[in-house]
């Protein structure tokens, strides 16, 4: 299997789906309500969701028929063929959908290739407001415009992107309040809470204003992201050296047999060891009775 000419495919699938999402940045869309999902962002579709799968697929398909790799898209039901093959790609067209529709930064194209053991192997995540691609491939580092890129730790401020879920989340302020208290602890100058967008540029945005995090605390009920929302982002993190895992410091499970949720183990994108860390004891402060 080579990675790097499929890393290649998913550049040009990302780009072409980025490219058609922006021809609609200043039109009037048909938004859609689908079935099943457990928040509002999950609950939304466009038509542009939809074509932007179509774009993706167009380059894709004729590798999962030449190379026996699965796929799994959120626009399409789960066919399970990624437990029989050895790969899959996971797909998300437009994540963000809240923020397209409302015309808000925030949203993108997210492209990642799992192992049938849940190990990311490529990672493409594509920014369509800022023109911004990110990418990676197991064993080769990571790249940001197709130069490569090791991400920095050393602005003065501490960053927590977090999505509308979070932010009703009944202990949402004592979180921040911890997390504030720690920003001071390490002689930082200033915390910054961000609700940014998307889980997958919530990702990328700590990456690109590092030290920070980004997490999501494990539930009894199905949500908290999907295979989808972190295959790319989790690729990405581990070439660059930042830190990704369950809230309990394990892999994450992006190979999920009994579902497509991320619920059940939270998740937890961190720039360093340490905030990991000290992200970790929070958590689990507050995840009693969830």
């Amino acid at each position: 299997m080579n990675f790097t000419e499929l890393t290649e495919k998913a550049v040009k699938a990302a780009s072409n789906a980025g490219q058609l999402i922006r021809s609609y940045r200043d039109k009037d869309v048909n938004v859609m309500q689908k079935e099943g999902g457990s928040t509002l962002a999950s609950q939304v579709v466009t038509e542009v969701d939809r074509k932007s799968q179509d774009a993706i697929l167009q380059v894709l398909l004729p590798t999962c028929d030449e190379l026996d790799i699965a796929l799994l898209a959120e626009e399409d039901e789960d066919d399970r063929g990624r437990l029989e093959s050895a790969y899959f790609w996971c797909i998300d067209p437009l994540d963000g959908t809240l923020p397209f529709i409302n015309g808000q930064p925030g949203y993108s194209v997210s492209i990642g290739l799992v192992a049938k053991d849940g190990t990311p192997l490529i990672g493409v995540v594509y920014d369509p407001v800022h023109d911004v691609l990110y990418q990676a491939t197991k064993g080769q580092g990571l790249r940001r415009n197709n130069e490569r890129w090791s991400p920095t730790q050393d602005s003065q401020a501490l960053t927590f992107t977090y999505d509308r879920s979070f932010a009703e989340d009944p202990n949402f302020n004592q979180v921040k309040d911890e997390l504030e208290a720690y920003t001071h602890s390490l002689g930082l100058n200033e915390f910054k809470p961000i609700h940014y967008g998307g889980a997958v540029l919530n990702a990328c945005h700590v990456l690109e204003n590092g030290p920070g995090c980004h997490f999501k605390f494990p539930k009894s009920q199905d949500g908290g992201g999907s295979l989808w929302d972190y295959a790319a982002t989790a690729c990405l993190y581990e070439e660059g050296g930042a830190v990704v895992s369950d809230v309990f410091g394990n892999s994450l499970e992006l190979n999920r047999p009994d579902s497509t949720y991320m619920n059940h183990r939270g998740a937890l994108y961190a720039t360093n060891k340490e905030l990991a860390k000290r992200v970790r004891e929070i958590i689990a402060k507050y995840s009693v009775g969830r």
